[in-house]
């Protein structure tokens, strides 16, 4: 543990409030019996098994076949490769990413608590400093904001505050150390500093993780399918299968699955620098979202195929045959395939009732041959 004193103020004109002192210690894990290490490894693993398997339970049960996006008959007929096959590709594609994982706990410094007050203290401080700014802004524009804020300063002090530039004189508290009398933040400087702290900046992080895994995979996937080269020894294997299922979402070559999966998420998380707890939910989010979107049903209560175009249905459609060089786009948003004409256009329900059709035939003739 370490009792660390905030730096002074970095502008005594500007008369900011003070930092507050802080003292760090290691975040305890989320779960007592296992470390925060581990669990980032083991736990997207977990979950993509575990939704997997649910989806693998209404499939083989058949409990809702008014979502199937294919038949039975068409997954018996359709797919190139056995079920074995897939769940073995699959676990050497979460053994890369397992390593991977590791590499990335094992580059992260210890989480440390303690720092909270005092970071929301310096987002205070970044709003005290842009108010500063506010005088001149509006001078440009003709406006006295001195005497705005004279006006104004019985009926609205807060407002008058702010045009002078971020001068509160009620806005007083008291040195933890001296006792004596020191500038305060406001009360609606620590509400915005909090929203910021806790939810705003957060949020700005997951969106940029998400535009950067979007961006990374749709330009390699689509090189992919654009590259003769490419496709055939890598991207061609994922494509063995024509009617997805959930437990087949990592179903690729190991190459592949490192780069365009495993990969691009890591540089997402690093890019947007979260730290380990977030990357957490961002690794866990995306293996949901993965493997959802190759459940092969269109369920309308899964929240996750209505947050987004980019569902089971779409990026089904990218498993044809007829549409194989469109709805590139994956896991999250389809921006790309939009700007650039990538999305599917056509009759799609009358090509789906052609595949089920043949693969109906083949069936039955199958099960004549065998009578």
């Amino acid at each position: 543990m370490a009792n660390i004193t905030a730096p002074t103020s970095p502008s005594a004109t500007l008369d900011l409030p003070p930092l507050p002192t802080y003292t760090l210690s290691p975040v305890p894990p989320l779960l007592p019996f296992i470390s925060d290490f581990y669990l980032s490894i083991i736990l997207p693993i977990i979950a993509y098994w575990v939704i997997a398997m649910i989806f693998h339970y209404i499939d083989t049960y058949d409990i809702w076949p008014q979502y199937r996006l294919h038949t039975p008959a068409e997954i018996t007929k359709r797919n190139h490769v056995s079920r074995y096959e897939v769940a073995r590709d699959v676990i050497i594609q979460q053994v890369i990413q397992t390593v991977m994982a590791a590499i990335l706990g094992l580059t992260e410094p210890e989480e440390m608590q303690g720092k909270d007050d005092y970071d929301i203290a310096r987002w205070a401080t970044r709003i005290r400093v842009a108010q500063s700014a506010l005088p001149k802004l509006l001078g440009l524009i003709g406006l006295n904001a001195a005497a705005i804020s004279k006006n104004v300063s019985a009926s609205h002090p807060i407002i008058a505050g702010a045009l002078a530039g971020g001068r509160y004189p009620y806005a007083v508290g008291l040195d933890v150390v001296s006792g004596a009398a020191v500038p305060a933040f406001t009360s609606w400087e620590m509400i915005v500093a909090k929203a910021l702290y806790w939810y705003i900046v957060p949020a700005l992080q997951f969106s940029l993780a998400i535009v950067i895994v979007d961006t990374w995979q749709y330009f390699l996937h689509r090189a992919m399918h654009m590259n003769k080269w490419l496709y055939t020894t890598f991207h061609s294997r994922h494509h063995r299968l024509y009617v997805p299922y959930a437990f087949g979402a990592l179903y690729n070559h190991p190459f592949e699955g490192f780069l365009l999966d495993t990969l691009g998420a890591s540089i997402a998380y690093k890019a947007a620098g979260m730290t380990a707890r977030q990357g957490l939910l961002f690794f866990v989010g995306s293996t949901f979202k993965t493997v959802d979107d190759h459940c092969g049903y269109a369920l309308p209560w899964d929240p996750l195929q209505h947050i987004t175009r980019n569902n089971a249905a779409y990026h089904d459609i990218h498993h044809q045959s007829w549409g194989i060089k469109t709805n590139f786009s994956q896991p999250f948003f389809i921006f790309w395939d939009r700007i650039l004409g990538t999305i599917f256009v056509g009759d799609a329900q009358a090509k789906y009732a052609r595949s089920k059709n043949a693969a109906q035939f083949k069936v039955d003739a199958d099960n004549v041959q065998l009578q």
